[in-house]
């Protein structure tokens, strides 16, 4: 049997990156779609949900922003973000909404392969079984086998890099994980010191799965953080 493709959506409006990113993932042999603004990119959603988004964040019309937002609503599909340097504060609103890494341009091959692949690695199945079938404080409830996590009975949608953070710490819990452990863990060992990832989906995954007796992932200041067990 032929294996199926990894379907990838790229979008942006310069039409030079579009050629670039596209060709470049086609000779890797990925199947690749591409949009020139966040309308079409919907509209090719809507039709066919992909594997993965390669997302620029300027663009007439509807930005990137706006496309990132409104995936967020019915798709946890990983999302990687193309932003110039300057962007800092867009960059840091797209992870806040969602999206799973950025690429600032301009930007190389390798390193493009490389955001690819660790987006597809972090939405990917675990390759062995875990240990632990599940893990059980409170009202929390993380299914490892199920990848499903539930607050009080309710499921929580988590994207893939939500998950792969909460599944981390959850598999040691009342252990301090540092930072470059768990960006190394979650992100890959070249995300080491890029410690905004973690305050970001930290962040996230706090709101999510807020609890009246106080917040269930501590920080333990300049080392990492830790997720607390009910006493």
């Amino acid at each position: 049997m032929m294996k199926e493709l990894v379907h990838i959506l790229v979008v942006d409006d310069d039409p030079s990156i579009l050629k670039f990113v596209s060709a470049n993932l086609a000779a890797r042999d990925y199947a690749v779609t591409i949009a020139s603004n966040g309308a079409q990119a919907l509209e090719i959603i809507d039709r066919e949900m992909p594997d993965l988004i390669i997302l620029d964040l300027v663009m007439p019309h509807v930005d990137g922003l706006t496309v990132c937002r409104r995936i967020r609503e019915f798709s946890s599909v990983p999302i990687i973000i193309l932003s110039a340097q300057e962007q800092e504060d867009q960059k840091v609103q797209a992870l806040d909404l969602g999206a799973d890494d950025y690429l600032t341009k301009p930007f190389g091959v390798r390193e493009l392969l490389a955001r690819v692949r660790a987006a597809r690695r972090r939405a990917a199945p675990e390759e062995r079984p875990p240990t632990e079938v599940t893990f059980q404080s409170g009202d929390l409830a993380v299914d490892f086998v199920r990848r499903r996590v539930t607050v009080a009975g309710a499921e929580v949608h988590l994207t893939p890099t939500e998950y792969a953070l909460l599944r981390e710490l959850a598999k040691h819990p009342d252990r301090v994980l540092t930072h470059d452990m768990l960006l190394s863990r979650v992100w890959g060992a070249e995300y080491r010191g890029s410690s905004h990832y973690l305050h970001i989906y930290v962040g996230r995954l706090r709101r999510k799965l807020a609890s009246e007796r106080g917040p269930r992932i501590v920080t333990e200041p300049r080392v990492g953080y830790v997720l607390k067990t009910s006493t």
